[in-house]
């Protein structure tokens, strides 16, 4: 049997790698654009590569997905992230789960996962083709053939999609697959970038630049419903980014708004507080220092660079005396922290950037990764509509649906 991966990113690797360890008489040929393997593995987690999360109880993990969650379960139960984690350990390359549960190489270098595929396909006698853009798949009656823009057509019995997203484009994942996939009779749902930061209108975020919270919940009303995410967060220099963010981020892909169609968010940085107690606080603050300037005393409650900032949104003179405070202006404070208000006009750059959307779920079998509608292909990865939270949950699906993929096509039946 000749099977064709296209792609060689964490999603195809995983798939090529499964196959060759599992079954040796698959002849198998690894298709990537560029010139080496897994380069946005290798530049994930900011060059650490965060390979899985350390949850390990599998319906919590499966909580993490916005999309694709049900379709996961399957191949999340027969390659969960403790099994990747002893699978590259078992390979050589030692892993650490840190305090926010997040999986990286003991190395931190991500270059350390992407040389166990390496060895694993020189090993195995894995055809390895770079600089392989396919440009079209004929489906035949006994298999497929592949066509590429500079090389001879590659007739193989099956086919593995493992192309990517759209995000990342200077990793080469530009969507390329999606047309052939269109052509081959797939639905490929509406597509846009998650896990991005937010751009905010307002510039007063850049002089806070830096400054981080472990804990807070933002909130976004959506034209039909409300959405929040809770967790750390971070204000930067165009506007406020971190997992919180992207976690929200993750959940309004779809939503649109620019400059002239702004996004209101609201940012809670007391979540665990309510206002009332926010109120007793600063009362309590204000009596003990009445002669002190309240912009000095405000860094009781909040960071100084937040509290000057505060005051000047909220037309407190910055020399006013806490016995010149009135009831109602501590009021105002206490309702401006669990309600920071910013208009988002855009999308940064995130942790991960990857993409919302994707080929239709209904038409795979969640259990082996194939085509409902065209035997022999299979689809692993991002090129599904399936994405996740950041914190390595995109790359445990890759190397879950790899996984899957890989199994059923070797073993050349369903799985159970």
């Amino acid at each position: 049997m000749r099977v064709a991966i296209v792609g060689g990113g964490a999603a195809g690797m995983m798939c090529a790698a499964t196959i060759a360890e599992e079954y040796p008489h698959v002849e198998i040929f690894v298709l990537e654009k560029n010139a080496s393997l897994g380069k946005k593995v290798i530049i994930s987690g900011g060059g650490r590569c965060n390979v899985t999360t350390g949850i390990e109880d599998i319906a919590l993990v499966l909580e993490k997905y916005p999309r694709g969650n049900k379709f996961l379960q399957s191949a999340m139960h027969r390659f969960s992230p403790s099994m990747v984690y002893a699978w590259f350990e078992a390979h050589g390359v030692p892993l650490k789960c840190e305090d926010d549960l997040r999986v990286f190489p003991v190395s931190n270098n991500g270059k350390d996962i992407v040389a166990v595929f390496e060895d694993i396909f020189e090993e195995a006698d894995v055809h390895v083709k770079y600089k392989h853009n396919v440009q079209d798949i004929t489906k035949k009656e006994t298999g497929f053939v592949l066509s590429f823009k500079d090389q001879n057509d590659l007739e193989v019995d099956k086919v593995v999609m493992a192309l990517g997203g759209q995000a990342y484009r200077h990793t080469g994942s530009t969507g390329d697959g999606y047309y052939i996939l269109e052509q081959l009779g797939h639905t490929i749902t509406p597509l846009a970038p998650s896990l991005n930061s937010f751009l905010t209108k307002e510039s007063w975020p850049k002089e806070l630049s830096g400054l981080s919270f472990q804990k807070a919940t933002i909130f976004v009303h959506g034209q039909k419903k409300q959405y929040n995410s809770t967790g750390p967060f971070l204000f930067t220099h165009t506007g406020v980014s971190g997992p919180a963010v992207f976690a929200l981020s993750s959940r309004i892909a779809f939503l649109d708004y620019d400059k002239t169609n702004p996004l209101a968010i609201q940012i809670d940085v007391f979540p665990d507080q309510t206002e009332q107690e926010l109120l007793e606080r600063l009362q309590q603050t204000r009596e003990e220092h009445m002669q002190k300037t309240f912009k000095n005393t405000l860094p009781h409650l909040v960071a100084k660079s937040l509290a000057e900032e505060m005051c000047i949104q909220l037309d407190i003179p910055l020399d006013k005396k806490n016995a010149d405070m009135s009831k109602k202006e501590l009021a105002r404070i206490a309702t401006y922290v669990k309600g920071i208000p910013l208009e988002v006009i855009g999308r940064g750059a995130g942790d991960e950037f990857v993409t919302a959307g994707g080929v239709e779920l209904t038409e795979v079998d969640p259990k082996t990764m194939e085509s409902k509608i065209c035997p022999g292909l299979y689809f692993a990865g991002e090129i599904l509509d399936v994405d996740g939270y950041t914190g390595g949950f995109n790359l445990q699906a890759s190397w879950a649906t790899g996984n899957a993929a890989g199994i059923a096509i070797g073993s050349n039946v369903p799985l159970a």
